[in-house]
């Protein structure tokens, strides 16, 4: 994005600009690691409550670390790096696009807070979490002067976040179906205690973070277009490319099932965006929509798991809501003939 000024400001100005970059990218992956490795500890912590698949979590547990560790690490670093290459116009747009989205299916859901669609959402939401981390900072250090070295400290601080969670879930994937049933493990007994609330508690901050995203991106697009007839210019595909997906995805889901839904709207989210970027937008927006696509895509192919958990739950829920409404049917039509 500022590789045309680092040119001509000299490599020295290069070096610190890219730095600062991977900084940021570096503090959005920490993000994402947080945000799914406290989904797959409550995960976990839900079918280890089930007395019937205790034996299963024994059996994943030894392997689930040894599988995972490399293909975490190399995830992480390429999110990192993903992240710090997309732009701040795109990560804007982006953060704005799930905001809006997020909204919609909140609405359309009846304000459910306890349904499918926020936990769905929450899988969702990982390169757009990293994009609001990436676009917060780059707000909050804007013509700061020391801006290099606290982003250094906010990635520090990030990382020693996303190492506590990354072990937490390893302990929990190795040792908590053995301790829950001990109870001599301090982590274990706090989690048996106080697990359940991990998802709500985690649903709150990725609230509050992609509200102020939401703030930090709408004032940079807008600074971005100086004239008003640039921004209804801009604003105006942007319009219509969001009306046009809301209606394709949301005409589009009743067909697909599973995780043909979550990818399939991946796919026309950034359709859409890459369609408004080769209207209003640059050759270098055009590059990193795609560059954000290759991230979506390496946040949501191995979050397997979680897309699963979260589907599993709501077939579980659809069962039992279903096996409600048809008793509540029965008594009602068995109700005259009984008086």
């Amino acid at each position: 994005m500022f590789l045309p000024f680092s040119w001509i400001l000299g490599p020295e100005w290069m070096l610190f600009d890219s730095i600062d970059c991977f900084l940021r990218g570096l503090v959005g992956a920490c993000g994402v690691s947080v945000m799914c490795s406290l989904m797959r500890v409550y995960n976990f912590i839900e079918k280890c409550s089930d007395s019937e698949t205790e034996n299963e979590g024994n059996l994943r547990s030894s392997s689930v670390s040894r599988e995972r560790s490399w293909r975490a690490a190399l995830q992480f670093w390429s999110l990192a790096v993903l992240l710090s290459m997309v732009g701040l116009r795109v990560s804007s747009l982006i953060v704005l696009e799930f905001s809006l989205r997020a909204i919609s299916v909140w609405a359309s859901a009846g304000m459910d807070a306890s349904g499918r669609g926020v936990d769905l959402l929450l899988v969702q939401c990982q390169f757009s979490l990293g994009c609001c981390l990436t676009s917060i900072l780059i707000f909050l250090h804007e013509g700061a002067p020391h801006s290099s070295l606290s982003l250094f400290l906010a990635a520090a601080l990030s990382w020693a976040l996303a190492s506590c969670s990354h072990s937490l879930w390893s302990h929990v994937a190795r040792l908590f179906p053995l301790h829950s049933t001990e109870r001599y493990c301090g982590k274990c007994i706090t989690l048996l205690t106080s697990g359940h609330t991990i998802l709500a508690a985690l649903q709150r901050a990725v609230v509050l973070v992609f509200a102020l995203a939401t703030v930090a991106s709408t004032t940079m697009v807008y600074d971005h277009f100086l004239s008003q007839r640039d921004a209804l210019k801009f604003c105006t595909p942007l319009a219509l490319c969001y009306t046009l997906l809301v209606f394709s995805i949301q005409g589009d889901q009743p067909q697909l099932k599973g995780t043909e839904t979550v990818f399939h709207t991946v796919v026309v989210r950034f359709g859409a965006l890459l369609v408004l970027m080769m209207t209003v937008g640059s050759w270098s927006d055009v590059l990193h929509v795609l560059i954000a696509f290759l991230g979506e895509a390496l946040c949501l192919l191995p979050s397997q798991d979680l897309l699963q958990a979260v589907l599993k739950e709501e077939e579980e829920t659809s069962s039992i809501k279903y096996e409600e409404s048809s008793g509540h049917k029965r008594r009602k039509s068995s109700s005259p003939h009984e008086s």
